[in-house]
């Protein structure tokens, strides 16, 4: 079933929706990611869009499981489309730049026909989602040329974790270009109510998919992406659009990175942010924040409580990452409008979902996985090692748990992320961290180190991990991990 916030639809089995588009305003840096460093650009993107807030946030569309199948199909083109006011040329799913959000279950089985109309390989990945890595299923090494169409088939465990992940393209060296250019939407795994009191089951929820382009000409910029480059960065595809809740009403917002390379520190100043999710997890024990970084992939869910009448800006506040990285400025993302009948302000969880704790596990093997680049920050590597599919960099056993450092040997932050398996921060820079529940996606601080661990559950086979800032990954930054038996 295909099911739109205004309405119903009736194209089953299509993959439809709501524009969306989203991160990034930066001031122009040396470079020190690019896409692939061959290619050249010949023309400055322009610079970043800005708007007033004139149009309420649209939730992206969604296809809905219905009988514990998801069934779908999925064309990936170029195709003009509507953003920001502009008719611009970008990489679709379905013809879309916010593609719909993908809704199921734990257990749900999903079948996507995806066919491909682009000029270049492409292939799927479902980000940090516990599922198989192999055969059609969330098979990275799967290259679907052009013209061809491939049926990808899932099945999810009961035990899947409720929360917000996404989908987007994986075929190495394309990764950042083809993110950048568009392709890329939610999944969301419905659940979390169960965890909520009484009060707060079924209260509004809203996407804010955070996706950022860069324009040159007509078209949205997908060579020689420059991460400190103007970026007009959009929720849900739309610009500085109006959130709109009543005062002492509480929503659930699914905050969620799904750009390809740039960060992102949300805040809506005088407000306070309380997670009840990370990165598809469920945390053990909900926690406030004023503002949350989020780098390119990661999400959190969060509950939001309107105050006093009146608007504020959802913001992206100033973010450096690093002397050989970027300072990306402050900008609006939305316009936070609270209005209409007060309602009585609910309390808020502060205990949630079961504890998970690997502190206490026998480790059966450690490993150090260190991130450097050249001078010039053009190629990256992983234990001195630029990718190679061919190659297995690492191995662990099924059912085990392990302990690895990633250590970060250059001067700006890179973020790591595993396929296949979340993971347990114990540590950054030999702080330990309180365990709030597992995340597949973390910032590795500019020349310094976490400590985390995994456990390897249910699915053998040949996964990857890399640094999720997307330039870098199609720069070498990736490595291949065979999980035996």
């Amino acid at each position: 079933m295909i099911r739109h916030p205004f309405g119903r639809w009736t194209a089953v089995g299509s993959l439809l929706a709501a524009l969306a588009l989203a991160s990034g305003c930066g001031t122009a840096q040396p470079d020190h990611g690019q896409a692939a460093p061959t290619v050249a650009a010949t023309v400055s993107p322009s610079p970043a869009l800005t708007a007033a807030a004139t149009e309420d946030l649209r939730d992206p569309a969604e296809v809905v499981s219905e009988g514990g199948l998801l069934k779908t199909r999925i064309v990936v083109e170029r195709k003009k489309v509507r953003l920001a006011g502009k008719d611009l040329w970008a990489l679709t799913y379905n013809g879309l730049y916010m593609p719909p959000t993908l809704r199921l279950r734990p257990g749900d089985r999903m079948e996507i026909t995806f066919e491909n109309k682009l000029d270049k390989f492409t292939n799927l990945h479902v980000h940090g989602m516990h599922v198989s890595p192999g055969g059609n299923s969330d098979n990275i090494f799967l290259s679907i040329d052009p013209g061809k169409t491939f049926d990808f088939k899932y099945q999810f465990l009961k035990s899947l974790e409720p929360g917000t992940y996404w989908y987007h393209p994986h075929p190495h060296t394309l990764s950042a270009a083809q993110t950048a250019g568009g392709m890329a939407g939610l999944i969301v795994v419905d659940g979390l109510d169960r965890y909520m009191p009484q009060a707060l089951r079924g209260i509004t929820e809203h996407a804010i998919a955070l996706k950022d382009f860069q324009i040159v000409g007509d078209e949205i910029k997908t060579a020689d992406l420059k991460m400190g480059a103007p970026t007009t960065r959009t929720v849900n595809g739309q610009l500085n659009p109006r959130i709109r809740i009543k005062p002492g009403e509480t929503q659930l917002w699914r905050i969620a990175n799904i750009g390809a390379n740039i960060f992102y520190k949300v805040a809506l100043p005088g407000t306070t942010f309380h997670v009840v999710a990370q990165d598809g997890y469920p945390v053990n024990k909900v926690y406030p924040v004023d503002s949350i970084v989020v780098p390119a992939g990661a999400r959190y869910d969060v509950l939001v409580q309107g105050g006093k009448a009146g608007t504020q800006e959802l913001v992206t506040q100033p973010y450096n990452s690093g002397k050989a990285g970027n300072q990306f400025p402050q900008a609006t993302l939305a316009t936070v409008e609270t209005g209409g009948t007060p309602v009585e302000q609910a309390a808020l969880p502060t205990t949630f979902a079961p504890v998970d704790d690997l502190a206490k596990e026998p480790i059966a093997g450690r490993k150090t996985i260190v991130f450097t680049e050249n001078a010039d920050g053009t190629l990256f590597y992983i234990n001195g090692k630029q990718f190679d599919h061919n190659r297995i960099d690492f191995r662990a056993k099924l059912n085990t748990v392990e302990e690895w450092t990633i250590r970060n040997d250059s001067d700006e932050v890179h973020s790591f992320h595993v396929h296949t398996n979340d993971f347990q921060v114990m540590s950054i820079n030999g702080k330990p961290e309180v365990n709030y529940g597992f995340q597949d996606t973390v910032d590795v601080p500019a020349r310094g180190n976490i400590v985390i661990r995994s456990r390897f559950l249910d699915f053998p086979g040949k996964t990857v991990l890399h640094c999720h800032i997307l330039n870098h990954e199609d720069a070498g930054m990736m490595a291949t991990l065979q999980i035996d038996k």
